[in-house]
């Protein structure tokens, strides 16, 4: 069964039974022959289902929001933004996907122009349920792909949730279907000739095996994968708004996020003075109810994640991390872990070397920036990137050493639909939003006529 708990109370909340492999085929030949017509369709009457889309969103964002925190905890303001950045992204590819598709010359005769690949499969993870989808949908529905949705299993009603805004805002029936289906029932799917694609955002370890498995039927995919981004503090920095933005940049979403800063870099000049007012906004942070709006932090998303943060940070301290705040699950019912900062973390820990989902922070202190962007590069993981400093030139180069998909400088590392987004290394391949991210899901076709 396919089980909805709320994390906050540990309570189940819905549960559905696996579709059938009949009703999966069923599913996929619907998208295969409404894309058919759909990529057929004027550029003008897709992005017009955008922004119905976008629309429907707005309308119906209280419930959403209040079916986000039901099924993975995050603070309802938060869940709120989460559906508007969805409508946001839709508008934003309604406005632009002319210019992205948009051919171009290159010789008299020839030239380049973008077509859809087809019904692309997206599976995707529950820390941003809306988001996660419609940030690939968005572009993919635009550049005329169909879509079938695997969501992972603790957000069947968010996964359902979708369907109901696509169906509704008038894409053609099948275009799209959510399917809610056991993990054995991906590998048929992304083997079948009828999938051209496949886009996946979550852990490394599993898109290690979406990759080996798509790569064997030679279909493309995009994989956003893992993070553990460094958030470089330089000692010309402004620490006190380097400090407020670390706090936001870590314990946004519960820390569960691919692209939270997740290992605080700091050169020793500084590093007393930002860790007390890292500290001091940390210890703000309300742990509670997500419905209540004065929560900043609420519950995990499932039991097993946070036993698996309180494992690394067991397993750090016996390394050698000092705990500064938090540090122990809160008693009761619901998946609570309080914000954490450990102080002292080096190379060889777990706070260091692995990917800590969760509200963790690890301090590491450093001689100067030369250390900084060393150990903000000894990682497996290559999402995003901060560095604050007053020197934006001296900026300008390190960023350029430091080895991920964005680098933001004085700044928190977000997506923006304008922008591709994606990472290097084990974090994945491939980009989503921006130009990039339209194209990724198109046949870019050299197209040559003679006289």
């Amino acid at each position: 069964m396919i089980v909805s708990v709320d994390p906050a109370t540990g309570t189940e909340l819905a549960r559905f039974a696996p579709m059938t492999d009949q009703d999966v085929e069923a599913a996929l030949d619907a998208a295969v022959d409404a894309q058919r017509h759909w990529r057929r369709r004027p550029l003008a009457e897709r992005t017009a289902s955008l922004r119905e889309i976008a629309a429907l969103l707005r309308a119906r964002k209280d419930r959403y929001a209040r079916l986000i925190v039901g099924e993975m905890g995050k603070p309802l303001a938060e869940a709120e933004a989460e559906i508007e950045k969805c409508a946001v992204t839709c508008e934003h590819y309604a406005d632009h996907a002319a210019g992205y598709l948009e051919g171009r010359s290159v010789t008299p005769e020839a030239g380049v122009v973008y077509d859809p690949l087809g019904v692309v499969l997206a599976v995707m993870p529950w820390n941003y349920p809306f988001w996660q989808f419609f940030r690939f949908a968005a572009p993919a529905f635009a550049a005329g792909n169909g879509a079938l949705l695997k969501h992972a299993n603790n957000v069947p009603q968010c996964a359902l949730a979708v369907e109901e805004v696509v169906r509704e805002a008038g894409l053609p029936e099948g275009l799209f279907r959510t399917l809610l289906v056991d993990v054995g029932q991906i590998a048929p799917l992304i083997a079948d000739d009828r999938i051209a694609a496949v886009t996946l955002t979550g852990s490394t370890e599993v898109g290690a095996i979406v990759a080996a498995q798509a790569g064997a039927a030679l279909k493309k995919q995009v994989l956003e994968l893992g993070g553990s981004d460094p958030f470089l503090v330089l000692a010309d920095a402004d620490v006190e708004a380097a400090a407020r933005a670390a706090v936001k940049a870590r314990f946004l979403n519960v820390g569960q996020s691919c692209v939270n800063a997740k290992r605080f870099i700091v050169e020793d000049a500084v590093a007393d003075e930002f860790v007390a007012a890292f500290l001091r906004h940390a210890a703000e942070l309300k742990v509670g109810d997500p419905t209540d709006p004065a929560t900043a932090i609420g519950p995990m998303a499932r039991a097993n994640l946070r036993d698996t943060l309180h494992d690394q940070v067991e397993r750090s301290v016996a390394a050698g991390a000092k705990v500064l705040l938090g540090g122990e699950p809160v008693d009761g019912p619901g998946f609570f872990y309080p914000p954490t900062v450990l102080d002292q973390v080096r190379p060889g820990m777990a706070a260091f070397d692995e990917e800590t989902f969760g509200p963790l922070a690890a301090i590491i202190r450093v001689a100067d920036a030369d250390e900084a962007v060393e150990l903000a590069n000894r990682t497996e993981f290559g999402l995003g990137a901060a560095v604050w400093t007053s020197d934006v030139d001296r900026a300008r180069t390190l960023a350029r050493e430091i080895e991920a998909g964005a680098v933001f400088v004085n700044g928190v590392v977000a997506s923006d639909p304008r922008l591709p987004f994606g990472g290097i290394k084990k974090s994945g391949y491939g980009r989503e939003l921006g130009a990039e991210g339209i194209r990724e899901f198109c046949n870019t076709k050299t197209l040559w006529i003679g006289a």
